[in-house]
């Protein structure tokens, strides 16, 4: 996880970073300092578009939603200020960072977003869990790698798990992906 955000972090601090061009010396033809800018203009684009494919895994949900690590879980809370609960995070971070409002319950959150298979999670999904003898009562949210960020229960903090544990590998009971019309249903 780390060596993925570290990843993350290089390269969106590196992309405004890149040098200027050097003007040609004496001893450079201007054949050669045009095929050198083309050459250069090449680099950048290849760095651009893979930049662009990093944004496209990692989205600005799951930015949000790690500066929340550690805010305690309170029942029914649905901001930082007084904590929150799970589906109160995972309502919170889509409003926040996309500007979707979901449902207030986990059930009604899974309810309102599509069905997908484990196998096609992307960082942003749903991943939904029975914890409570019910199907969707614990939501959170895949950030990749097979973890996941949420608000746990009483006495904890939102914090990232690893869905492979057996705790969490047992109650798995869904993904989801929220689109907006899902949400218009």
């Amino acid at each position: 996880m780390s060596r993925w955000l570290c990843l993350l972090l290089l390269v969106c601090a590196t992309a405004h970073a890149a040098p200027d061009t050097p003007a040609p010396s004496s001893s450079e033809t201007k054949a050669q300092f045009l095929f050198s800018q083309e050459k250069m203009q090449l680099t950048l684009t290849q760095f651009e578009e893979m930049r662009a494919n990093m944004a496209g895994r990692t989205s600005d949900l799951v930015v949000t939603a790690m500066g929340f690590l550690g805010v305690p879980y309170r029942r029914g809370g649905n901001t930082a200020a007084t904590g929150f609960d799970c589906s109160g995070f995972v309502r919170s971070m889509y409003e926040q960072s996309l500007g979707l409002i979901l449902p207030r319950k986990a059930s009604d959150q899974a309810q309102a977003s599509e069905s997908i298979e484990r196998h096609d999670l992307q960082p942003g999904d749903l991943v939904f869990f029975n914890t409570m003898r019910r199907s969707f009562s614990h939501v959170g949210i895949y950030i990749g790698e097979g973890k996941f960020i949420h608000s746990p229960r009483s006495g904890q903090q939102v914090r990232v798990e690893n869905m492979d544990e057996s705790y969490w590998r047992l109650r798995f009971n869904g993904a989801r992906r929220v689109t907006v019309e899902a949400l218009q249903k």
